[in-house]
């Protein structure tokens, strides 16, 4: 075989232990996808409605532009400038094909002597990123000790570790899988620390909408884009509810976008223009302020409803205030794994704890009897019989 063997990112991986398991789909009717990131894709109440069709004309049909259509930059700039104060242009802003390519492409760009700043329990494909580059990372601790909650002088002292060595924190905020949340000033601090001589970062906030408090973004603090190497990412696929349009987006300084639509242009050929159309209309002012208004006020209902009841069945949470995900420990020493095999039984599935520890240490590690709990695709009516079997699987 010609190709390197590249095991499937950590969803993908319960994806298809899934299927092998039940024959099915995670996500398709009559199973629960507790371990998918995704959203409802229908109307939420109070929520604007989702347009069922794009209308394009031939020209459409084209190649797109490699960093994405100008409609689309633009709408974006101006969302940031509206909703956080900042101050960029359409020049600030590439699009990709959803915000994991962005992620990957800023990363297969560092140059050889940047060091990656990492929390110990991250996204997981973090970890499939890092290890297929192979970049060198230093681990932010995050795990039970902490509660999973460092602070930006764990990452102050990470830095200084490497002497006057670059480094770049990648942080997902609000974090998947934990839900922990950077606002105010401790987010405005780490804004600074990423702002500094030989520093960057990269915000990945696929889930900017997702918080108690209303949306938060490290662009609030911001002051000039261009003059940092601060990389903040987003996407249509969580808070606009699209994840199957595969429209995210990169904003940073104008000679890194000039970097990601050079690399388009050979690896990407940019995002179907019918994709752009449709997610540059979902970002019209007046409906993205309902969007942002509903989601927030839905899915706090969903985290608190689901929070009361995990912790019925006996699981310790160590969940943030931000995402669409409940982070917590399994009781008596079951573990992830074992929890999961019951669980396909009724057609449902978690995210195994082990899959976000960036040491891969899997059973033997902190995250052994740690799951993520996804509530970003369950419907409200279906809270009680979900608890059951949750339940039902604990006690079996």
């Amino acid at each position: 075989m010609f190709l390197q063997k590249f095991p499937p990112m950590g969803v993908y991986e319960t994806l298809f232990k899934f299927q092998d398991a039940t024959g099915k789909y995670m996500g398709d009717p009559g199973t629960r996808p507790w371990a998918q990131g995704f959203p409802l894709t229908t109307q939420l109440p109070g929520g604007p409605e989702l347009p069922s069709r794009v209308d394009f004309e031939p020209a459409d049909l084209k190649y797109p532009a490699a960093s994405g259509t100008d409609p689309l930059r633009a709408a974006i700039a101006a969302y940031y400038n509206h909703f956080y104060g900042s101050n960029i242009t359409a020049d600030n802003v590439a699009v990709f094909a959803g915000g994991r390519p962005g992620i990957f492409a800023t990363l297969m760009f560092l140059r050889p002597d940047v060091r990656v700043l990492i929390e110990e329990t991250e996204y997981t494909p973090y970890y499939d990123k890092l290890k297929l580059l192979g970049r060198a990372h230093t681990l932010i601790p995050s795990n039970p000790e902490n509660q999973f909650r460092p602070g930006v002088a764990d990452y102050e002292a990470a830095a200084r570790a490497r002497g006057e060595d670059a480094v770049l924190a990648i942080k997902s905020n609000p974090c998947n899988p934990t839900g922990v949340t950077w606002t105010g000033d401790a987010l405005r601090a780490m804004v600074e620390f990423a702002s500094g001589a030989n520093r960057g970062a990269i915000f990945d906030e696929a889930y900017e909408f997702f918080h108690a408090a209303g949306p938060v973004s490290a662009m609030r603090y911001i002051k000039n884009i261009d003059e940092t190497n601060i990389f903040v990412i987003g996407a249509a696929t969580k808070g606009l509810q699209v994840p199957g349009m595969r429209t995210g987006w990169v904003v940073a300084a104008r000679e890194h976008i000039e970097i990601f639509r050079n690399f388009s242009s050979i690896a990407m050929g940019g995002v179907a223009r019918p994709s752009q159309i449709y997610v540059t209309k979902l970002l019209e002012t007046a409906r993205v302020t309902q969007a942002r208004k509903a989601v927030v006020e839905f899915y706090n209902r969903q985290r608190e409803a689901y929070r009361e009841g995990l912790e019925q069945c006996g699981i310790e949470l160590c969940t943030g205030d931000g995402g669409f995900y409940h982070w917590g420990r399994l009781p008596r020493g079951l573990t992830a794994d074992e929890f999961n095999e019951r669980l396909f039984r009724d057609q449902a599935a978690i995210l195994p704890g082990p899959l976000c520890d960036m040491r891969r240490r899997g059973d033997k590690g902190p995250h052994a009897n740690f799951i993520r709990f996804s509530f970003g695709p369950v419907k409200a009516e279906s809270l009680r019989e979900n608890l059951e079997i949750i339940r039902r699987a604990i006690g079996s």
